[in-house]
C-alpha cells in the first residue's frame, strides 16, 4: 500500500471537487502529498473543499470553472501549465449537473420529463469530461507519462435512473477507453472508475434523510444506505496512481469493490467496502433466496465476462 505522502510532487486536478465524490478523492490525494487543482462552480463550496484540505495539512488551488463553459476550461488548463511548469500527473473528471433533475424526475419516463435534462445531465459530465480530457492528454502526452480517471457508473452498463442517465455513463465507458487506445503507447493511462452505491451530500438530503419515501425512492434509500463514503473513490485513486502495473489497466472500467480488495484497503470510517459483484451479496438482495446469503463464501464473485453477457445487445 503507498505512504501517506506517495503522490509527494504530484499535480493533480480534479473537477467538480466542492463536494460529493470530487470533495472526497480531492482530500485523498492532497492528503498523500498531491498539489491539487479543484474546480467547481460555487465559490462558497469549493472554498469549504479548500479549507478542508488545508486543515489536513495538504495543499490545493481553488478554481472557479464551469466544465460548459469551453473558454474557462482552457484558461484553467494555461494557469497550471504557468504554475506547474507544464506538470499534470493526474485528471480526474468528475464534475456532474444532473443530481438534482434525476431525483426530481424519478419515476417518469422519457417523454414525459423535459428534453432539457439531457444538457443537465450530459453537458458537464460527458461534453466537459472530453474537453478537460483534450487539455489534460496535451500536457501528459509531452512529458510521456499521466493518467485520467473518468467517474461512471453501473448505469454505463444496464438503464439506471434514466435514459439520458444511462447514455452518458455509457459514453464515459467508452471515452475512457478509446482514449485509451490513442494514449497508451505515450505512456498516458485512461480509466473509468465505477463506485458504489455512495453517501453524497445530496444523497444524504434527498433519500437517506427522506422519512417518506415513494416505492422508487425507497428501493433507493436500501442501497445507499450502506453506501460508499466520498472519500473511497480518492483512496483508490491514491493507490491506483502508483500501481506499478497501471498500464495493464488502461482502458479498463474499474470498479471501487476491486480497487480496494486489489490494494486491500477499507472505507475511511473502517468499514470493508461492499463487494456488488459478490454472490454472496446478491443473493442477500433478493426477495426469495436472501437465506442462501448466509451460507455462501464472500470470495465468491460474479465474472466479469458475466455482466457483458447478461447486457449484451447482439
Amino acid at each position: 500500500m503507498p505512504s501517506m505522502m506517495s503522490l509527494s510532487g504530484w499535480v493533480c486536478l480534479v473537477t467538480g471537487a466542492s463536494r460529493g465524490i470530487g470533495r472526497g478523492i480531492a482530500l485523498q490525494l492532497s492528503e498523500a502529498g498531491a498539489t491539487v487543482y479543484i474546480t467547481g462552480r460555487q465559490q462558497k463550496t469549493l472554498r469549504q473543499t479548500a479549507e478542508e484540505v488545508k486543515e489536513r495539512g495538504g495543499y490545493c488551488v481553488p478554481v472557479i470553472c464551469d466544465s460548459t463553459k469551453d473558454e474557462e476550461i482552457e484558461e484553467l488548463f494555461e494557469q497550471i501549465r504557468r504554475e506547474q511548469n507544464g506538470r499534470l500527473d493526474l485528471l480526474v473528471n468528475n464534475a456532474y449537473a444532473g443530481v438534482q433533475d434525476i431525483f426530481n424526475n424519478v419515476g417518469k419516463k422519457f417523454w414525459e420529463t423535459d428534453p432539457s435534462i439531457w444538457d443537465s445531465i450530459n453537458n458537464t459530465g460527458l461534453r466537459g469530461h472530453y474537453f478537460f480530457s483534450v487539455y489534460a492528454s496535451r500536457m501528459m502526452v509531452a512529458q510521456g507519462r499521466g493518467l485520467i480517471v473518468t467517474i461512471s457508473s453501473f448505469g454505463g452498463l444496464q438503464y439506471l435512473f434514466n435514459v439520458p442517465y444511462g447514455v452518458g455513463k455509457a459514453a464515459c465507458d467508452r471515452l475512457a477507453a478509446d482514449m485509451a487506445v490513442e494514449l497508451k503507447k505515450r505512456g498516458v493511462a485512461s480509466v473509468s472508475l465505477w463506485p458504489g452505491a455512495v453517501q453524497t451530500e445530496l444523497v444524504s438530503q434527498m433519500i437517506l434523510q427522506n422519512e417518506a419515501p415513494s416505492g422508487e425512492e425507497s428501493k433507493f434509500k436500501d442501497v445507499f444506505a450502506n453506501g460508499e463514503t466520498t472519500e473511497l473513490s480518492g483512496k483508490c485513486i491514491v493507490n491506483l496512481a502508483k500501481d506499478k502495473n497501471l498500464m495493464s489497466l488502461t482502458g479498463k472500467v474499474l470498479m471501487t469493490c476491486d480497487l480496494a480488495r486489489r490494494y486491500g484497503i477499507q472505507d475511511v470510517d473502517g468499514r470493508s467496502v461492499a463487494d456488488y459483484t459478490s454472490l454472496k451479496f446478491l443473493l442477500s438482495r433478493s426477495s426469495y433466496l436472501s437465506w442462501l446469503s448466509a451460507v455462501v463464501p464472500s470470495f465468491i464473485r460474479l465474472p466479469r465476462i458475466m455482466l457483458t453477457m447478461a447486457n449484451s445487445r447482439f
